[in-house]
């Protein structure tokens, strides 16, 4: 049977000591603390969030153990595959599996972000995935503005193929989205539908069984309000959390890059007293001056104190 994921799915972050390597006890607080939450239904490791491409190999397979391990294998762990060919992303998820990984969220090819897929090469990866590594996929749609978003058919063929059982779809294009996920939910009624659009959230509630967003990280308690506010169609209620957690999501999001929104995700977590120290790997920066001052007023007028790590870490 396919894990549950309608709830909640924070996709952590990758905690580096000072000196660059991967923080064990760092994972351990930060994993403990998001698999307290009741609605938070798994981990996505290594992705943009947790800087999986910035990681090796040996690198990848010991974040997925130490995240299995921050629970006790209680919340389940999703690996992000990101290998650029079929045959490379086959040896990523086999590894994946043997670290722990009970699905894997699978990243297009790289090389379709500038140049675009041939016909039928996605249902390809997926299918190799599947069936040479025995890991469960959820299927990746990517921004509209890439050359390796899935057009609707395309999505429709990997949703129907067996082993995908979830798609996070992150078009961020609202024309598409209005269109594609009423197709997908009546082509396939038990596929899960969750939104990875951490700053169009509001749009996007209504219509899916869950979140799967790198904001998870930061605001598990709003994000399981706004879930609980989507599935009862109650707008009034979704609105008024969007409301609270919008100078967040502006001084997270709203910044130059999506991808400085990782350094924001680690400015908050200490913040919020999870991490000691918001260090990344390069081709990330740190932020500019100030950067920090404004991620913590906002969290502090969403009323995001310290979080409450359980003491069995």
């Amino acid at each position: 049977m396919p894990i549950d994921l309608k709830g909640l799915v924070p996709a952590p972050v990758t905690p580096f000591t000072r000196d660059g390597d991967i923080d064990i006890a760092a994972i351990h607080r930060l994993g403990s603390w998001l698999g307290s939450f009741d609605g938070v239904k798994g981990l996505v490791v290594l992705g943009h969030a947790g800087e999986g491409t910035f990681c090796t190999a040996d690198e990848q397979v010991q974040v997925i153990e130490e995240y299995v391990a921050s629970t006790n294998g209680r919340v389940p762990v999703i690996a992000g595959i990101t290998g650029e060919g079929t045959k490379v992303a086959v040896a990523e998820a086999r590894r994946a599996v043997a670290a722990g990984a009970k699905a894997g969220l699978i990243y297009p090819s790289h090389g379709w972000l500038r140049f675009g897929f041939q016909k039928g090469a996605p249902q390809d990866r997926y299918k190799a995935i599947y069936q040479e590594a025995g890991l469960d996929c959820i299927l990746f749609q990517y921004p509209d503005v890439t050359k390796c978003s899935y057009d609707l058919d395309t999505q429709l063929e990997i949703a129907g193929q067996e082993g995908v059982f979830w798609t996070k779809n992150g078009v961020r294009n609202m024309k598409r989205w209005d269109t594609e996920i009423p197709a997908l939910r009546e082509a396939y009624p038990d596929l899960t539908i969750l939104s990875c659009h951490d700053e169009y959230l509001l749009h996007t509630i209504m219509d899916v069984d869950g979140l799967l967003v790198g904001y998870g990280n930061i605001a598990p308690e709003l994000l399981l309000e706004l879930i609980a506010a989507g599935r009862a169609q109650d707008w009034p209620a979704a609105k008024a959390v969007h409301n609270r957690m919008f100078p967040v999501t502006q001084n997270v999001y709203h910044r130059g890059s999506h991808m400085e929104g990782t350094v924001c995700l680690k400015e908050a977590l200490v913040h919020r007293g999870v991490l000691e120290h918001a260090t990344v790997r390069s081709p990330l920066l740190p932020l500019a001056p100030g950067a920090h001052d404004e991620i913590a007023a906002a969290l502090d007028k969403a009323g995001l104190g310290l979080a409450r790590i359980p003491a069995t870490v």
